[in-house]
């Protein structure tokens, strides 16, 4: 598993993020940040590489989505909502891996 330090990381206030406009990705994951207080994917998508921002690693493990199953190169979507000023950046609301929908918040 590639892993890397992502600016995300540090926590951001859920206001930073626009809830009016849902985003629907489809894209490789290049990198994970599987680490506290969330987890972190870069996303390449056809358009571009996105940070999306999941929930903390105790929850993704709590919903049936341990480390293992989060792997670079796999094709995953990810449904939810763009930063207000960091462009390539979102909140996840659901990551959905093969054919297991899991729920992030």
């Amino acid at each position: 598993m590639a892993t890397w330090t992502s600016t995300a990381i540090a926590h951001h206030g859920w206001s930073e993020y626009d809830n009016s406009k849902t985003l629907n990705l489809s894209g490789k994951i290049q990198a994970i940040g599987y680490d506290n207080p969330h987890v972190v994917l870069q996303l390449q998508t056809k358009e571009q590489l996105w940070e999306a921002v999941l929930a903390p690693p105790s929850r993704l493990q709590n919903r049936g989505l341990p480390p293992k199953q989060l792997q670079v190169g796999e094709t995953v979507n990810v449904v939810g909502y763009p930063h207000r000023s960091e462009k390539n950046e979102m909140r996840a609301e659901q990551i959905i891996v093969g054919d297991k929908t899991i729920p992030l918040r």
